[in-house]
Parts: structure tokens; C-alpha cells; sequence
């Protein structure tokens, strides 16, 4: 399929819509699929970019209909005004080097990944910030929300600071993505005493532990399941993180324990 999508110059999504019409409804959605991993993907973009970079993609689409959906999706939220402004970035926030490649975690506390995503409910994307421990990959603060707005990361990362309630020195790694890089979230971690790390710029491995996470719960959770609405998947999500995957899934990485059991067995238990 890609192959013939390459030899043809045609998307992939333009290769479903040729071989089985969508409704209406359907082409909708895939729209707003693109839009959320662009929103993602660049998170100063507004609607004229997004629409240049559907356009790019293979979306035959008019700023109008892609400033509606945006708009419908609370992707018009991302506002500058909410942060302090610099030169040092795309953004206009600092940033961070990234430490969190010379740490090899011998315990818990000590390395911590966050990253976000966007979730695919019936009618509406939703966003799920997440926080693990890269010792043991267990979750240690998660949050859901209808917007990328600031308030999404800064409450995983409350959550995780009420589990784990660290001594100074912890890493905090992250991409370099405005959420991260906010004054409330950076201001959060330096009351802690938590160093702050975010990958390089253009370098998708370096916070591989954290995306790897989030692939594992697409296809062991979401994609097996059907949410009403966000309050459901609010509820499925808190059994699958803290039932499932910390304390029955098996990592190989962790020698084919559980991330609370090996903690437990580390001697580090929470």
C-alpha cells in the first residue's frame, strides 16, 4: 500500500476515498484525525498553516471548513499570551538540553518522561497527558482533557508529585512542546527541585520511553475498545493505567514483571 501510494503520488487517505467512498461524516473525522496530529505535531500553528500543511498531506480542504473544526476541537486555544515571551524558540519560551540521555535510572525518582497524545472518541478528540517513572515505565500521573491548554500536563505532573512526593533531583524529560515548556509547568518543577530536560530539536528518539508507552496503550486499550463519551473513557483509562498496565502487564525490559512488582522487588515500593 505505501509503495502504491508512492508511485503514485497519491495518499493514503485519497487511496480510501477512491476505492470505497466515505459519508460525509466519515471524511469528517479522518479530517480531524489530520488536524489533531498536526496540532500535535506543530502546536503554534493556527488554521491557515494547518491548512497549508493538510494541502501538503493530500487534503483537497479551504481554511474556512479546517478555522471551523478547529474551532469545534478547541484547537484555537493555544494562545501565546498565556506565557512569558523569549526568542529562544519556535514558541518563544526557553528551552532545555537534554540530560536525560547520560542517565541510566538505577532506581525510582530519579528519570521521569512525559509526553501527550490525542485520543479518538466517537465525536470529539480528547488529549491524555501522561508521566512515568523510566525505571520501572510505571505511570505515575495522568490527565485527560478536551484542550491542549497548559492545565492538561500541569495536572499529570500534580498527580505524579502527590504519588511519589520525590526529594529533590529528579529529571523531568519531555519533548519541547509549549505545554512542557510553560511558565506554570517549568515554575512546578523548580518548586520541586526537578531538573528539566527535553529532547533535541528534530531528534524523535530521545524520548522514546514515553512514546513507546503511548503505542502500547493505542493497541492494548483504545483500539479495542468503544467510549461513549469522555467520562467513560476517563474510567477505562484509570483501570487500564493503574490496574492493568502498572500492576499485570509484563515488560520484557523489566525481565517480565510488572512495573509496581518490579519496583517492589528493587525495594523501591510506593
Amino acid at each position: 500500500m505505501n509503495a502504491l501510494c508512492q508511485m503514485t503520488g497519491l495518499s493514503r487517505a485519497g487511496y480510501y476515498r477512491w476505492r470505497q467512498p466515505w459519508s460525509g461524516e466519515a471524511v469528517e473525522m479522518e479530517l480531524r484525525d489530520r488536524m489533531q496530529e498536526i496540532a500535535l505535531e506543530f502546536p503554534a500553528y493556527g488554521y491557515r498553516r494547518i491548512t497549508a500543511e493538510l494541502k501538503r498531506r493530500g487534503w483537497a480542504v479551504n481554511y474556512k471548513a479546517v478555522l471551523r473544526l478547529m474551532r469545534e476541537d478547541n484547537l484555537l486555544c493555544l494562545r501565546h499570551k498565556a506565557f512569558r515571551a523569549t526568542t529562544d524558540s519556535r514558541h518563544g519560551l526557553p528551552v532545555y538540553g537534554n540530560l536525560a540521555r547520560n542517565i541510566t535510572p538505577t532506581g525510582i525518582n530519579q528519570l521521569w518522561v512525559a509526553d501527550i497524545t490525542y485520543l479518538r472518541l466517537r465525536t470529539e478528540f480528547v488529549y491524555l497527558a501522561v508521566l512515568l517513572d523510566a525505571f520501572s515505565r510505571r505511570v505515575i500521573g495522568w490527565a485527560l482533557g478536551r484542550t491542549l491548554e497548559a492545565e492538561l500536563t500541569v495536572s499529570a505532573l500534580r498527580m505524579g508529585l502527590r504519588q511519589r512526593q520525590p526529594a529533590p533531583g529528579v529529571v523531568h524529560h519531555s519533548d519541547r512542546g509549549v505545554q512542557y515548556a510553560s511558565v506554570e509547568y517549568t515554575a512546578l518543577l523548580r518548586e520541586h527541585g526537578i531538573a528539566i530536560s527535553m529532547s533535541r530539536s528534530g531528534n524523535p528518539y530521545d524520548n522514546a520511553q514515553a512514546e513507546s508507552f503511548i503505542k502500547t496503550l493505542k493497541y492494548e486499550e483504545i483500539y479495542r475498545s468503544e467510549y461513549r463519551d469522555l467520562a467513560d473513557l476517563y474510567a477505562s483509562m484509570g483501570e487500564f493505567l493503574e490496574e492493568v498496565y502498572n500492576r499485570k502487564r509484563l515488560h520484557s525490559a523489566l525481565g517480565y514483571l510488572p512495573p509496581a512488582e518490579f519496583e517492589q522487588k528493587a525495594g523501591a515500593v510506593q
